[in-house]
Order: structure tokens, then sequence, then C-alpha cells
């Protein structure tokens, strides 16, 4: 398709027109603060991948409200006794969910430990998932999907509760004897970009260890716009929603600021590295470059903000850069960690 969006000069210094609220962060530590009063509980349970090369292990911890989260662990079995990896924390795209024991492994055949976390309610739409979401939000009315679920309260709303899973899958991934809790990387592709976005900004100043950013064109950002201007994906579910509840348009947009990836983007400091794609219509650009440019604002002396870069595939929709990203990715983090 034609590019459809912003010009990429254009693209380059804009600014969202989202705000947070002034107690965004209140919200966040009260949230972070409930879902620390369960025990991680994480557990790892080594399963036949019937691969050689790595070693996966069933992985059990305590997400929101102490609901059991699933995910996979990789590790190359060739790693050294004693060792202890820098591990990548993965995060899924839209209803995908972990996926069969050996569906995804790059990151561990890269020499990394490689953390996958099953997004809760998900896993219909073609790699499958194993774990429920035991917490409807009752009473409310919802379009097909998870966009408005539970929309009608930041309480109850969907995302707090997977960006909590989120938020504690790098709990759960740090301790694994074999993963260095120090040196922690945040992935994920569309809706996995997006909340790998909104754990940078929540780790900051609540937990120690993570050292990069890697939001493949990612989703959950700047809400407003992508309402207005996607023509595919999952933000048409809220506008579908909108087109029928006329009256809850101011109402819903306050509780997804609490949400918005630019809004949490803010307050990251571990350095990033985006990719964009201009010709998107299911994240569009004009979305990732309004994160990208908040991403780590309020971090650094004088706010100097998080080190970030962005990789621009111009000629491309929202598969993104793909296997040349991935390559990308590994020089960035080879780079990074010397």
């Amino acid at each position: 398709m034609p590019l459809f969006d912003l010009p990429l000069e254009q693209l380059r210094a804009f600014t969202s027109s989202v705000a947070a609220p002034a107690d965004l962060q209140d919200f966040w530590d009260a949230t972070i603060e409930e879902a620390r009063t369960y025990a991680l509980g994480a557990t790892f349970e080594q399963v036949q991948n019937h691969l050689t090369v790595i070693d996966t292990f069933d992985v059990t911890f305590a997400g929101f409200g102490g609901a059991p989260i699933k995910g996979w662990l990789h590790l190359p079995a060739n790693r050294a006794a004693g060792s202890r990896l820098p591990v990548v924390v993965q995060y899924i795209g839209y209803s995908g969910g972990r996926g069969l024991v050996n569906q995804d492994t790059k990151w561990a055949q890269a020499g990394y430990a490689h953390f996958i976390m099953d997004t809760r309610g998900q896993g219909f739409g073609g790699i499958v998932g194993d774990t429920p979401d035991p917490h409807p939000s009752a009473g409310d009315v919802a379009y097909a999907g998870l966009m408005t679920r539970g929309a009608a309260s930041r309480e109850d709303y969907y995302y707090r509760r997977v960006y909590v899973d989120a938020f504690r899958a790098v709990e759960a991934a740090q301790s694994h004897p074999e993963v260095d809790p120090s040196r922690v990387v945040l992935n994920g592709i569309s809706q996995g970009g997006g909340i790998a976005v909104a754990v940078a900004g929540l780790v900051a100043g609540r937990l120690d260890g993570v050292i990069a950013t890697l939001p493949d064109v990612p989703f959950l950002q700047d809400f407003p716009r992508s309402i207005d201007i996607a023509q595919r994906g999952p933000y048409p579910e809220i506008a579908a929603f909108l087109g029928r509840h006329r009256d809850r348009y101011e109402p819903m947009l306050a509780v997804l600021n609490y949400f918005d990836g630019v809004n949490l983007a803010r307050a990251a400091t571990a350095p990033a590295l985006y990719s964009v794609a201009l010709m998107d219509d299911v994240c569009p650009p004009s979305t990732v470059f309004g994160s990208f440019n908040a991403y780590g604002t309020a971090a650094g002396p004088a706010g100097a903000g998080a080190a970030k870069e962005i990789e621009v595939y111009r000629f491309n929709n929202h598969e993104g850069g793909q296997e040349h990203h991935w390559i990308r990715q590994l020089q960035y983090l080879r780079k990074l960690l010397g």
C-alpha cells in the first residue's frame, strides 16, 4: 500500500499529544505493590523439546492477582557450568500465546537465555497459549476482542493485568540461577513491543537489571491517534465499540491514558532500539515515532534521556523488518554487551 501517514522528516520530529494523568505514577506504584503481595513462586520444570542444542523449561509464576502465568525458558545446551547468561524476555503479539515447546528458540540459539511470557487470555490466533484470564471484567459491555475489555475503569482494564504479568515475568526470569539478573533485555513485536515499552517504563525506579528495550513495530502507543487512523488490526475494535457507544469516547480515553505506551515510555531509562514500518496500517508510524520520541525523556540529569535508536523500514507494512531486523537486534545487543 502507499505511504498514508506523515512524511518521514515530520515523523522524526513528531510529538504525540498524549499527556499523562497526574496520578499515573501513584496508580502504577499501587498496582505493582499490590502485585508483589503475592509470592512470585516461579518454577522451572525441564521438558523434552526434541532439540539437541537447546534446553527448555516449562515456567509458571504468579502474575496479576496471583494468577498462574505460563512461559518457556530456553537455554543453550552448551552453556558453561556455573555461568549466568543475559536474558531476553520476549512478549507476544496480539492473539498469540507462548507457542509449542520448540516453536521459537532463536534467542537461545544466539547464546542468550530466552524467556517467553504467555499472554493471559490469548493464544487463539495462530500461536497457541496456555494461560487463561481468570479475572473477567464482569458487568461491562465490550466489543469482541480484548481492546475494550474492562475499559470502563482503569482498575478493571485488561492491559492492567497484562502489564503486571509482564513486570513479574522479568522478576521470574531474574530468579533462575543460570540467568544474570543484571542483564535483562525486553523484546517483542507489535503487542509484544508495546508491552516491552510499558515494562521499560514500569521497571524504572521499581526494579533493577533491565539494560535494553527492543520494541519492534510496537502496538499500544498513542491510543487517540491510533484509533483515528489505524485501518487494520486491534485498534479498530475500539473504534467499532465507540461507533455504537457514542457517549463513551472521553471516559474510555481517560482509562486508556494509564496504559498508553507514550506515557509509560517517558519514564524508561534503559537504551532502546525501536523499529517502524512506514506503510504500517496496523500500528501507524506516527504512533511509533510518538512513543520513540517520548521514550526516556523523563530520565537522566536535566532530562538528558535514555539512549535510543530507531530503524526505519520504508516499504514495509506491519511485518516490519522481519529477519533483517533480527540481525540488527543481534548486532545492537552484541555492541551493548561488549
